[in-house]
């Protein structure tokens, strides 16, 4: 059996909920065919958030890792090409930490790219009737963090798949911020189950134009 590892974020930036973490806990447990999701929260707190990462990894020796984060400004379901190697914050973490033009591992490579079957996963949200696209940016905060963070822990491994997913916001969340997008938990969960479903059937990435990009 399988093990599908899923992570998402406390809230963080004063919101009262994360998106990820409402998403990725709804799917703790489940599975298909040969593989069951073991879904964890991580803290929205530089270094720590690896740390814990790091953790789960060495713990459940997991086949696919997707971490989940949210993205206020974004309108779809984005999923990242590339990981880099800085930390430099827009805003504090949950521990009142504002990092700035700051290594993530020092000495390490500029980035990492995801070994998710990007396009192919954008392509079968796509066909699913949800609205995604391949991002070129994961930002420089604790998303990004987590990100190059759990591909260099994964660096040469061959049996494990890894990668970054970022979501809207939830529509009561939306409607606090004027203009923002927003996205169903239902469909969130949909597209987590999609993303799932391809990154584990799918050997070689769809070669397509990524298409529209954040």
């Amino acid at each position: 059996m399988k093990t599908v590892l899923l992570t998402g974020f406390e809230p963080f930036n004063k919101e009262p909920i994360n998106p990820a973490w409402e998403a990725v806990r709804a799917l703790d447990g489940w599975g298909e065919g040969g593989f069951r999701v073991v879904a964890r929260q991580l803290p929205c707190v530089f270094g720590d958030a690896n740390t814990a990462m790091r953790t789960l990894i060495d713990e459940l020796q997991p086949s696919l890792v997707i971490a989940v984060g949210q993205a206020g400004g974004r309108v779809d379901l984005s999923v990242e090409r590339i990981a880099i190697n800085v930390d430099d914050a827009p805003i504090k973490d949950n521990a009142d930490k504002q990092l700035v033009d700051e290594p993530i591992v020092r000495g390490g490579p500029a980035a990492y790219f995801a070994t998710l079957p990007i396009k192919a996963i954008v392509a079968a949200l796509r066909a699913a009737g949800l609205p995604a696209s391949v991002s070129q940016t994961a930002g420089t905060f604790v998303c990004n963090h987590v990100f190059y963070g759990l591909m260099h822990a994964v660096a040469g491994r061959s049996d494990v798949r890894a990668g970054f997913i970022h979501i809207p916001y939830l529509p009561e969340q939306a409607a606090r911020h004027p203009g923002a997008a927003s996205m169903s938990l239902e469909q969130m969960k949909d597209g987590l189950r999609v993303a799932i479903r391809t990154a584990l059937a799918v050997e070689r990435d769809a070669a397509v134009a990524a298409g529209a990009t954040h």
